[in-house]
């Protein structure tokens, strides 16, 4: 699994207003969403393409199409709905899923309550939005479950990850052949005994949305 933290002054300047604990939902809402698509720059490098021959008003040019199928786009509910946007300004042509998982704040364990995905992503690239990479349970199951259908490409984008989780999802995958790729703003510091990042910035669905879910 590769991980890519964005280096760049905006990122880290738009990061800073969100850990602010006086940072209001629209503010936060609005700022993810800027942040998202700056890290989906990032994400998106390796998106499939083909060539393309064009004509301009002068003569034909060669260029690049997105390549079939088109990416698939994952928000994991019900946070990573709030980076849908600002991903999606960058890959309009893209196609959504959407899976709901829930981690149980005992086990930590994640499950799947709902999904709205094809049945199968043979030869899909996939895109996973997931705020907090914080245990690494949601993200290890969200990816198997994509990888169980066929996808063959993975890159998951989080504002915030955990060295913990990080070394979850790689235990939880070992064995996958499927390249795993997750871009994200910062690594932070590590988990407190409740399974949130330190720093961090909070719970991001409670702050995106302004209520306790």
């Amino acid at each position: 699994m590769r991980i890519l933290v964005a280096d760049h002054p905006l990122v880290a300047h738009k990061l800073t207003v969100l850990r602010d604990e006086t940072t209001d939902s629209p503010t936060f809402r609005r700022l993810a969403d800027e942040l998202v698509t700056l890290l989906a720059y990032e994400a998106t490098r390796d998106v499939r393409v083909e060539e393309v021959t064009v004509r301009t008003p002068v003569s034909p040019a060669c260029g690049a199409h997105l390549a079939n199928p088109k990416p698939l786009v994952v928000p994991i509910l019900r946070a990573g709905l709030g980076m849908l946007d600002g991903m999606m300004r960058l890959l309009p042509t893209a196609e959504v899923g959407f899976l709901g998982m829930v981690r149980n704040e005992e086990t930590l364990e994640a499950s799947t309550y709902a999904e709205r995905l094809p049945d199968d992503l043979s030869g899909r690239q996939c895109y996973v939005l997931d705020p907090m990479l914080a245990t690494g349970g949601t993200l290890a199951a969200a990816i198997r479950f994509l990888v169980d259908r066929g996808a063959d490409h993975i890159t998951a984008i989080c504002l915030l990850t955990a060295p913990e989780g990080v070394r979850r999802v790689e235990r939880d995958l070992v064995g996958l052949d499927v390249p795993v790729t997750v871009v994200t703003a910062a690594m932070d510091e590590r988990l407190n005994e409740l399974g949130y990042i330190v720093p961090g910035l909070g719970d991001a669905g409670d702050r995106l949305y302004g209520i306790a879910g």
